[in-house]
């Protein structure tokens, strides 16, 4: 079974404002179709497919998916999709938007999105944000690494403040998104010091020799256990995914450096992320 712990919801153009959507486009120097249909999606994944699926709050980049919208989707295949609330803190409501999404609409994690909403994860303004999730066994999935947004400061996409996160809350289940690229080896350092800290490795199969690159350290590293499969559709799908990670795999290693561990890029595309996650 494929466990795909990051895809989208958009139902353009209503999500999607300036300048997120003027400036998309950057995510593959083209013109992208952000518009989500589950047909799609499970016809360019695996027969089994379990995938969680988020919306995304960050009002300074103008993306706003109603958490409504994400239960509404999830609820046409509940055996397939697990659905998560998102919240954008610097915007007036959001406790009642938390425990909206989690108390009424049953959704099981939250996406957090510092960059594009513009604050800083770590400042403890938000302690009580952490603690709910920690008490109620919520994961998050939170974007760390680069974006195309040109408002989005990259300051609060650094990995190194999910460390200080983790810290005050040991218990919480946590996703870095994207392995924070190009900032890899930030988000290494913060998986491995956490246990309840991971990674997943959505849309980078595309910049194939950076993928690579960023495995190699997770070898050298020994953290392995610690990265889940993503796609990020639907910028990719789950199999282009699960094919870009092959073709890394197959590459042979710089000359006196040992290839990836082909094994262990496998036991990624199959891991089951939900019990890790507190999911099941």
């Amino acid at each position: 079974m494929i466990v795909d712990v990051h895809s989208h919801l958009f139902t353009c153009p209503d999500d999607i404002d300036d300048p997120f959507r003027g400036e998309v486009s950057r995510a593959h120097g083209g013109p992208v179709d952000l518009t989500v249909k589950y047909a799609d999606y499970a016809a360019t994944a695996p027969d089994g497919t379990r995938t969680i699926v988020v919306g995304g709050k960050a009002r300074r980049s103008g993306l706003w998916v109603e958490d409504d919208d994400v239960a509404a989707y999830v609820a046409e295949h509940p055996d397939q999709l697990i659905g998560y609330l998102s919240l954008d803190p610097t915007h007036p409501g959001w406790r009642d938007e938390l425990r909206h999404g989690h108390q009424e609409l049953g959704l099981r994690g939250i996406k957090l999105m510092p960059m594009y909403a513009g604050f800083d994860p770590a400042d403890p303004a938000y302690d009580d944000l952490y603690s709910y999730a920690e008490s109620h066994n919520l994961p998050l999935l939170i974007h760390t690494g680069t974006t195309f947004v040109s408002t989005a400061p990259l300051r609060w996409a650094l990995p190194v403040h999910i460390d200080e996160v983790a810290i005050r809350h040991p218990e919480l289940r946590i996703v870095l998104a994207h392995l924070s690229h190009p900032f890899e080896g930030g988000c290494i350092a913060v998986i491995r010091k956490h246990r309840h800290v991971y990674a997943d490795v959505s849309a980078l199969h595309y910049r194939p020799f950076q993928l690579w690159h960023s495995l190699r350290l997770v070898q050298d590293y020994r953290v392995w256990d610690k990265l889940l499969f993503g796609s990020d559709f639907p910028f990719t799908t789950v199999d282009a995914s699960i094919e870009g990670l092959r073709r890394v795999a197959a590459v042979p290693g710089i000359p006196g450096l040992d290839p990836l561990d082909a094994d262990q890029v496998e036991a990624l595309i199959h891991r089951d992320a939900l019990p890790l996650l507190g999911l099941t």
